[in-house]
């Protein structure tokens, strides 16, 4: 990636993916200006991991990257995520960090939505090795805990369980790709050598709709 110097922002989910991509940036020397969050229409939650806003603020805390974040619901998401593109790039904001792996559609509308507002999307994971990437995203020191499950895939008894070597050989096991690539399972990351400080958590209770399971999460402290 040819980002020395450059303004970036990081399409941030919480997860494992998105932050071995943001990682990656900054070890090419990007400049995080920002991240950014999409939460449920409600605000409540976080799309697809379901975590608290206040969560992703300690992170984002930690990470000390200025959070950016968007209510929307399935069906106005787009709109919603090209707003937070627009003002993005007012603040002369280059460079969008996303972490597909492999996933067509999903780059197709990454390319589209950022082109649309004259950004650069770049995917720093794309098409790389799945074991490849859990063993760098381990290897570096990140710290990451299964957050939420596609009922249809994984049982109940992954959420809590903390991404490392046994719980990866676990998942593919089960069937599954071992990034959850397609949805299959969600991670929060709770620290690693670009944060500042761990993200302790309090589980709750297991809250469950459509289709999938959710740990229900609270920040301590």
């Amino acid at each position: 990636m040819k980002i020395k110097n450059k303004k970036i922002f990081s399409s941030w989910s919480g997860g494992k993916d998105s932050c071995l991509a943001l990682y990656r940036s900054i070890k090419a020397s990007g400049r995080p200006a920002l991240l950014l969050t999409m939460l449920t229409n409600s605000g409540q939650r976080s799309r697809s991991h379901g975590l608290h806003p206040e969560i992703i603020k300690a992170q984002a805390a930690s990470l000390a990257i200025p959070l950016m974040t968007g209510s929307a619901s399935w069906d106005n998401y787009e709109e919603v995520f090209l707003d937070g593109l627009a003002k993005i790039k007012e603040q002369e904001i280059e460079y969008g960090i996303f972490g597909d792996i492999d996933l067509e559609p999903h780059r197709a509308w990454v390319e589209r939505v950022c082109a649309a507002k004259g950004i650069i999307p770049l995917l720093p994971l794309w098409q790389e090795a799945r074991r490849t990437l859990l063993n760098e995203f381990l290897e570096t020191g990140f710290t990451a805990k299964i957050v939420a499950v596609k009922n249809e895939r994984l049982d109940h008894s992954f959420l809590g369980r903390i991404l490392d070597q046994p719980t990866i050989n676990d998942l593919e096991q089960a069937g599954v790709d071992a990034c959850g690539e397609e949805g299959e399972f969600h991670t929060v990351v709770t620290n690693g050598p670009i944060f500042s400080q761990e993200i302790i958590l309090q589980e709750g209770e297991i809250i469950t709709h459509d289709g999938y399971s959710f740990l229900d999460l609270s920040l301590i402290g």
